[in-house]
């Protein structure tokens, strides 16, 4: 087990104006499972394949423990990676595939025989050690991928979006199996993916990316109930939280004829750094209510409902005083009294259920 510390990491291509990944620093913890998520091309990759040598580290440095592992080739860093493709090897059995590294360092044959059976039993492969990968399921692959990087016992795993070729099913099931796997074994765990529901259900710590440059890095709780700007608000939660820039006055922000209240401190900074005005404010839809309409709620226009067993998903629109005609919204609600289409409702965030952000910065209020 041990500690990997991102310093100023950054990865700059040739011919690209900004950086793939942009002065990392990022510490994570021994045995900790940390995410990197974000939506494409934002660096959390790149930032995989830097730690593992396979990327080279423009700027900056990175440590495994207290040794600097900027410039040492893979095989030097004591990791194992996990990829997207599983990069099994197609002429070898199962046990062939875990046993080669062990075979590489020249392993006794009666400690890799112990290993490979103990961890083919630990992934319930011991049926299938004699198959080849082709007569195996895409879940029974990734199994085999995982076991091949347990079997070297390395200080750390490293696993790029390993779930994305399995079914939605199958992707709910072996991720459980992998969260529980890693709390078992305690090897710290760098794992990437860009779906913020894998994130948010597998990662001790969630570290959020955008461009290259990290926007912030908290448990799932936190990253849910305090986002530290507008991007990270509107990325985390599943559907999207409502983010609005609406025009701001002494008591809050105003949509329409709905006040939502802001304290004098969010005032002060909603209207500082370029404010003009205006502030940004957030609300989850599982955050909001159907009211009445002389309950100041703001009237909105169903234009679809999605009911998925459990609630419903009510989208609808209005014209705020934003200069935007027609904003959407989402709010979820009990599935057992949804309105029509084309129906007026009034939407109304729960008490002191909404973020704040100021409209130039984006940073939280």
């Amino acid at each position: 087990m041990a500690t990997v510390t991102y310093t100023q990491a950054s990865r700059i291509y040739p011919g690209t104006p900004r950086p793939a990944v942009n002065q990392l620093d990022l510490e994570i913890g021994d045995g900790e499972f940390l995410v990197l998520v974000g939506p494409s091309g934002c660096g959390k990759s790149t930032s995989l394949r830097m730690l593992a040598g396979l990327e080279d580290v423009d700027e900056g440095a990175i440590y495994i423990d207290d040794r600097d592992v900027t410039r040492l080739p893979p095989k030097a860093r004591d990791i194992a990676m996990v990829f997207q493709n599983y990069a099994l090897y197609p002429h070898m059995s199962v046990y062939e595939n875990m046993a080669f590294a062990l075979k590489l360092r020249k392993t006794p044959k009666s400690e890799i025989d112990r290993k490979v059976k103990e961890t083919a039993t630990l992934l319930q492969l011991e049926d299938f050690l004699s198959r080849k990968p082709k007569a195996l399921s895409g879940g029974q692959r990734q199994r085999v991928a995982m076991g091949r990087a347990i079997v070297r016992e390395p200080q750390v795993f490293l696993m790029d979006e390993p779930l994305s070729n399995l079914d939605a099913k199958l992707r709910v099931q072996t991720r459980s199996q992998i969260a529980t796997l890693q709390a078992n074994l305690g090897i710290t765990t760098v794992y990437v993916t860009h779906d913020q529901i894998e994130a948010m259900t597998m990662g001790h710590r969630v570290a959020v990316l955008l461009d290259g440059v990290l926007q912030q890095v908290d448990s799932p709780r936190v990253l849910y109930d305090r986002p530290g700007n507008v991007f990270v608000a509107g990325f985390i939660g599943s559907p999207a939280m409502n983010i609005k820039t609406v025009p701001l006055t002494e008591q809050g922000a105003r949509f329409v004829d709905m006040i939502l209240p802001l304290d004098r401190k969010q005032v002060e900074s909603a209207n500082s750094e370029g404010g003009n005005g205006q502030v940004t404010i957030g609300f989850r839809p599982e955050d909001c209510a159907l009211v009445s309409a002389n309950e100041g709620g703001m009237p909105i226009t169903v234009d679809l409902v999605e009911e998925t067993g459990a609630d419903a998903l009510v989208y609808g629109a209005v014209a705020l005083d934003n200069g935007n005609e027609d904003e959407r919204f989402v709010v979820r609600i009990d599935p057992r009294n949804v309105p029509r289409l084309n129906e007026v409702v009034y939407v109304r965030p729960k008490s002191d259920a909404h973020h704040a952000f100021n409209a130039a910065t984006g940073l939280r209020l």
